[in-house]
């Protein structure tokens, strides 16, 4: 017994026409073609174990990278290899798999780029605002420095009386709570240009009288750097009144602080 090779009905061997579809057996004496197998005019797919697009799993991962670490600059490749990918698998007819992978992948890119300008608005509106912020705590901590050293002052001068105020702010700093080091002030503010939050501090003792005391002092506190760490300039003396000014340092005719 043998098998039509056209309708795989039975046949008695030696018949040269199948009784079936009447097909002769001589047709299919050649040899086989090597052409894949054709049902309607279509060929049929490739059936074997189809792989995995390495482009689409790059475009996954480049996806889920754009949201946890590199923000953006991953989204535009994962939109690259997620089109490259989809091309890929549709021009293997079967052979290469991971539309998912790569769909999500392009997902999560374009997700990314169309935040862009959502995220470029706040930004142009935040960033300005925390600026003003930062300015205004620093020149907070500036006016309240300035407090500190008035009270060192006259600390100091009631407690070296034969001396008056400071002939230096590092006398105001750690030491053994004498003269030379009265624990008055932290490190940051004795120096001879203290620097605290965004300011910077200079002490100037004044003249002495006929017998050597120091009666007066004039202390200065000015931005690092003019309307990014501060906008105002501070200025204090022996009377312990603070004077402001907006863009130049401050002096004993600016405005006063209330």
């Amino acid at each position: 017994m043998k098998t039509c090779p056209r309708c795989s009905a039975s046949m008695q061997d030696g018949v040269a026409f199948c009784s079936s579809c009447g097909s002769s057996m001589s047709a299919f004496t050649g040899a086989p073609s090597q052409s894949p197998p054709v049902s309607s005019g279509v060929p049929i797919t490739y059936a074997g174990q189809a792989e995995t697009s390495g482009k689409a799993t790059a475009s996954l991962i480049c996806g889920i990278v754009a949201y946890l670490i590199l923000p953006f600059f991953a989204a535009i490749p994962a939109i690259i290899l997620g089109h490259l990918a989809l091309s890929d698998i549709k021009k293997k007819a079967g052979q290469l798999k991971g539309n998912g992978l790569a769909i999500a992948g392009m997902v999560m890119g374009y997700a990314q780029v169309a935040l862009i300008p959502v995220i470029l608005i706040i930004a142009a509106i935040a960033i300005p605002n925390l600026l003003r912020a930062r300015m205004a705590a620093n020149e907070a901590s500036a006016v309240g420095a300035l407090r500190t050293y008035n009270a060192a002052m006259v600390s100091y001068a009631t407690q070296c009386q034969n001396i008056g105020f400071p002939a230096s702010a590092q006398k105001l700093g750690p030491g053994n709570g004498d003269c030379e080091g009265a624990n008055l002030v932290d490190p940051a503010l004795a120096a001879a240009a203290g620097t605290r939050n965004g300011y910077r501090f200079v002490y100037s003792p004044g003249a002495a009288d006929t017998v050597g005391h120091v009666i007066s002092y004039t202390i200065t506190a000015d931005p690092i750097t003019q309307n990014t760490t501060g906008s105002r300039h501070f200025f204090t003396d022996e009377t312990g009144e603070i004077h402001a000014s907006i863009g130049e340092p401050a002096t004993a005719d600016s405005p006063q602080l209330r």
